[in-house]
């Protein structure tokens, strides 16, 4: 299996090379300089070369000159290159960036650079650069970036606590593109869950499970959002695998928020959230097919529908309410004309404190409308870069969620979060994260927002991608938690691409007492990553089934997993 950072091709291309011995100095000279031209335009976003600055998804490529392959510390080279055994010298380098995959067949690197003049003068100039650190100094550099976490140090029970007073600085560490590579599910192999708990795969063969709701009769129903349909599971109290499986909708644009309605008592309805528009069915208890057409409830929920797609849902307690999160188009608003003056103010007016613009008009928000979409959608809360999990907590009635943050400013930047959302409250993005840090690449825009960002709940690791959010208050089923567990939120992390060291990929448990948080969190089913370059699991949805147990959703691996106590 290769690696799973991806970057460039034209970059990628240079994560190995050395020097070019047969040119005079002068001529020497000129290609170092057309090399570092070429180095600065095509490949410093994904890598530095000592002391010239760059990306880190590939390794520093300083001091690459006669260094043994796949020899930086901390750097997932694929398999094939570990085992190589090549030294990069100019023979060796100019037929492999001539030909990667003939060189080293299975190399992550399968780009060429045919041109022999532009390979000499890379060549050049990377023979002029030196390693940053080098040696003892870049390890104990990866074992520091190690302690601040990743998944090799994941296990049920361990605790999280993200320290805001010693939050990273912008661009501390570059920032990576470090995809995951979806493997195969080992032969037997399951998560890890505390011991006392047991773990099933539920059901299997699913189209990339997301949202997952319960029905008051136990159904269970998917949101299955690249297939465009929602499905319906039923077992039996206690079964540890699903009896039945069918399609109850189909035809969807990328469907995900599902709520019953009304929340109590017998449903009479089941709303479904798509890419741009709330529909409904008519629904009645035990029904596995829909038997009507859905029922338009919001047309259109922003004048844009690109990036995220994740739409949700969920009812005030009373049914009066209903919430729709809406999340942004784009990373953090890059491009973007700033407003002032009047027409900021009546913007304000009418979309609510700190309110996006432009493309981003309508998203990286919460809505609210009632059960008919009468009068259409009216701000409830802003600045929350993508809110998934809505989920009401019972102790408050106060909807909360799973806010993925932004990506760009390093490993570290910026925390996920877990938080309530409180009507008018606006929680930073773009322009602000976590209280009054303000992102430099909006510097200067919105002063007057800087006081006025609410803090949230529970911050995540960074990267991690918060998803789905349940409260767990069963208190009877044969598979109830004990009571310790009562009235906690689990979240379901689908796991980092920008960072270098992989995170989330894991369920956690936020301990809650009293209703309120701690601050921290702790793991609770974990063991999806098979190393640096694979991963076979990746948590989306999560959900209390009737006889109490715990059922996630994992689209990566088609299923959904059901954790119980052992009895």
């Amino acid at each position: 299996m290769t690696a799973s950072r991806i970057a460039p091709p034209f970059a990628f291309a240079l994560l190995f090379v050395a020097a070019f011995g047969t040119s005079s100095p002068a001529s020497a000279a000129d290609d170092a300089a057309r090399g570092r031209a070429l180095f600065e335009r095509h490949c410093a976003l994904c890598h530095a070369a000592g002391d010239t600055p760059g990306g880190a998804i590939g390794p520093d490529l300083g001091g690459v000159v006669g260094r043994a392959a796949a020899s930086v510390p901390g750097y997932p080279y694929t398999r094939a290159l570990k085992a190589s055994q090549l030294r990069w010298d100019a023979a060796t380098l100019s037929s492999f960036l001539a030909a990667p995959t003939r060189q080293v067949p299975g190399t992550a690197m399968t780009v060429a650079v045919p041109d022999a003049a532009e390979r000499d003068a890379l060549i050049a100039f990377l023979a002029t650069k030196h390693g940053a650190a080098g040696g003892a100094a870049d390890a104990g550099a990866a074992a520091a970036r190690e302690r601040a976490g990743d998944w090799r140090g994941d296990a049920p029970g361990r605790t999280h606590r993200i320290d805001l007073v010693a939050l990273a600085a912008p661009y501390a560490t570059p920032s990576s593109r470090n995809r995951a590579s979806i493997a195969a599910r080992p032969d037997g192999a399951l998560p890890v869950v505390p011991d006392g708990f047991a773990v099933s795969a539920w059901a299997e063969d699913l189209a990339a499970p997301r949202r997952i709701r319960v029905g008051p009769n136990g159904d269970v129903f998917v949101a299955e959002t690249a297939a465009g349909r929602v499905r319906v599971l039923r077992a039996a109290d206690g079964a540890t695998r699903a009896e039945t499986s069918a399609v109850y909708a189909e035809g969807l644009d990328r469907p995900f928020g599902l709520a019953f309605y009304p929340p109590s008592g017998e449903p009479q309805w089941l709303y479904v959230a798509t890419n741009n528009a709330v529909v409904r069915y008519a629904y009645r208890s035990g029904e596995l097919a829909a038997r009507e057409r859905p029922e338009t409830i919001v047309a259109r929920l922003s004048d844009s529908s690109g990036g995220h797609s994740t739409r949700d849902l969920e009812f005030s307690a009373d049914g009066s309410r209903l919430f729709v999160s809406i999340g942004s188009g784009s990373n953090v608003a890059e491009g973007e004309t700033a407003l002032s003056g009047a027409a900021l103010r009546d913007w304000e007016r009418a979309r609510g404190t700190g309110a996006a613009w432009g493309s981003e008009a309508g998203r990286a928000t919460v809505m609210v409308t009632d059960a008919l979409g009468r009068g259409g959608l009216r701000p409830y809360a802003n600045g929350l870069r993508n809110c998934v999990g809505l989920a009401l907590q019972p102790a408050t009635g106060l909807p909360w969620c799973a806010v993925n943050e932004r990506d760009g400013l390093g490993d570290d930047l910026v925390p996920d979060y877990v938080t309530s959302v409180r009507e008018g409250a606006f929680y930073g993005w773009p322009w602000y994260y976590l209280g009054a840090h303000e992102d430099p690449r909006h510097a200067g825009v919105r002063p007057d927002l800087k006081d006025q960002v609410t803090m949230p709940d529970v911050p995540l690791q960074a990267h991690s991608a918060a998803l789905g959010l349940v409260f767990y208050e069963a208190a009877s089923g044969a598979a109830r938690f004990p009571a310790a567990f009562r009235g906690d939120a689990f979240v379901a992390l689908h796991g980092s691409w920008n960072r270098s060291l992989r995170t989330g990929y894991k369920l956690v448990r936020v301990p809650l007492r009293d209703g309120r948080p701690s601050g921290g969190y702790e793991d609770f089913m974990t063991g999806f990553v098979n190393a640096d370059d694979g991963v076979w699991g990746r948590p989306v949805g999560v959900a209390v089934a009737r006889d109490g147990a715990l059922l996630v959703s994992d689209d990566a691996g088609g299923r959904v997993w059901r954790i119980a106590p052992q009895r």
